[in-house]
């Protein structure tokens, strides 16, 4: 090996930002082996460059000596030298091989060192390779990334990262975003040939490449006024984002939207038509969760803090568009929201007994937050489109209805009570006009009711002669429905099992 093969290594070295001594201990190294290997040695072989002239001496080590009981080494070894003459062209071989596997590593030991600490980050590349399993993505001169896109099935040690929806053409632009880089010290059991494929690794599916690109578009999210509170994806399908602002006359929704939608539109086609819905963000868990239903509407959400339940009421024609096709609605509210909901339409509340008092009690409707209309709900799941008065939760026509409809109410259980001869039961019931609020009449009423017909149902105060149905008149059977009939029929039965 003559002086100008050193000056190369030296210029190399340079070049690609490598040790020049550790280039050289790696190939007196890969030397060693291979004048061991080719000279047949007996001994371990030592080979020496010389750092000035290139001169190689090539020794074997003989042992001195007897050797150690337990290990069979020898504590001093003899060096006897063994060069060939055509040491230049093992050289120049070894040389070749050495040099190509030390830059290929240091090249990726650089990439590392430079992409390690910017996992999360946005990236934007040009397609130079797809394959079955992953596609190769170049950033920029001399640096690449893999998109993977195993099929789980086959590899469950592989990753998914691409959107079913997605295929890509030669040289054409992608963001992307890096989600993990690959150490060359260490070796991942789990990929195949991981020391071939490029060391970055990026996803085309992750919930944060809809925030990167929200921070690209939108200056309000970049500078922080505006804050992505949540994200909920299914790659490649539809995605929502639940946003707040930081100022109070700012509307993060129309931030993010941007003018006649431009901004939202922009992330829409790098997403390849991917559909984002983007919601304003609300402390109110009850507020939260309705909006995380967009864009179904909602009458009404009962929350469980303890459980983390949340219970929706919808419109009957409303229901399929809540839940969405195949769950997809749901599904992404609930990730969104970080709650279990639960949807339901208002024919089917009647099978909700745990909430049948709560319907009647004095809870803030969401839709009052938004709009000060009339809560007012009827058979069908139809909302009042009146305003609400001030100071009430209805509108004229309907606080005058419910307050007839509870004084009639307490009219029957006022019957009830002077039929079953109970006193104190009429007393009672005259506290309940005391109340200014035409829920908390109703509520009275209705709790009257069924505490009354739960006597009934054991037989307390009850003459014989006095028919049920008319002591409690049409209005609670009205309110009790079918559950009258089934009591009166009892009552029957049992009365002529006690005459027999």
């Amino acid at each position: 090996m003559s002086s100008d093969l050193v000056a190369a290594l030296e210029a190399l070295a340079k070049e690609k930002n490598i040790d020049e001594m550790y280039l050289l201990d790696r190939l007196e190294q890969s030397l060693a082996e291979s004048y061991e290997r080719v000279l047949k040695l007996k001994w371990d072989a030592r080979v020496t460059i010389d750092r000035e002239s290139g001169d190689i001496i090539v020794e074997e080590l003989v042992g001195v000596g007897e050797p150690d009981e337990e290990t069979g080494e020898y504590e001093q070894y003899e060096p006897r030298v063994v060069t060939p003459n055509d040491v230049s062209r093992i050289a120049a071989q070894n040389a070749k091989n050495v040099i190509s596997s030390i830059v290929r590593e240091a090249g990726r030991q650089t990439i590392f060192n430079e992409f390690a600490d910017r996992k999360d980050e946005l990236v934007t590349g040009t397609v130079l390779q797809t394959t079955p399993d992953f596609t190769i993505i170049k950033i920029r001169d001399g640096v690449e990334a893999e998109l993977p896109h195993f099929d789980r099935r086959r590899h469950p040690h592989e990753l998914n990262e691409k959107p079913d929806n997605e295929y890509y053409r030669h040289n054409q632009r992608l963001k992307s975003l890096i989600i993990g880089v690959r150490d060359p010290g260490k070796r991942d059991e789990g990929s195949r040939g991981e020391h071939t494929r490029p060391a970055i690794i990026v996803s085309r599916t992750h919930p944060d490449l809809i925030r990167r690109l929200f921070e690209i578009e939108v200056p309000e999210i970049y500078d922080g006024v505006v804050e992505i509170k949540s994200i909920a994806r299914e790659a490649g399908a539809r995605s929502k984002i639940a946003v707040s602002s930081r100022e109070p006359n700012l509307d993060p929704v129309g931030a993010c939207v941007g003018p006649k939608g431009s901004r939202v539109r922009m992330v829409v086609e790098e997403l390849r038509n991917e559909r984002v819905d983007v919601i304003q963000w609300d402390a109110d868990p009850q507020i939260f969760v309705s909006k995380a239903l967009s864009p179904a509407k909602v009458t009404k959400v009962f929350v469980d803090e303890d459980t983390r339940y949340a219970t929706v009421i919808v419109p009957e024609d409303q229901l399929s568009l809540a839940i969405g096709k195949e769950g997809q609605n749901a599904r992404l509210a609930a990730r969104l929201t970080g709650w279990h909901i639960d949807i339901k339409s208002a024919s089917m509340r009647t099978e909700l007994p745990h909430l049948v008092t709560t319907l009647f009690e004095e809870e803030e409707d969401l839709s009052e937050h938004e709009d000060g209309r009339c809560e007012y709900v009827n058979d069908s799941g139809a909302r009042c489109r009146n305003h609400a008065r001030p100071g009430s939760r209805y509108c004229g026509i309907h606080e005058r209805a419910l307050k007839q409809e509870a004084r009639e109410d307490i009219a029957g259980i006022r019957s009830v009570a002077q039929a079953t001869k109970s006193v104190e039961q009429a007393i009672a019931l005259e506290d309940a006009f005391e109340a200014e609020s035409a829920a908390d009449i109703k509520h009275e009423a209705f709790t009257k009711m069924r505490d009354r017909v739960e006597q009934i149902e054991d037989g307390f105060d009850v003459d014989d002669g006095v028919s049920l149905e008319n002591a409690l008149g049409a209005q609670a059977e009205s309110l009790f429905g079918s559950d009258l009939a089934d009591v009166e029929k009892d009552r029957a039965s049992l009365a002529e099992d006690s005459a027999d």
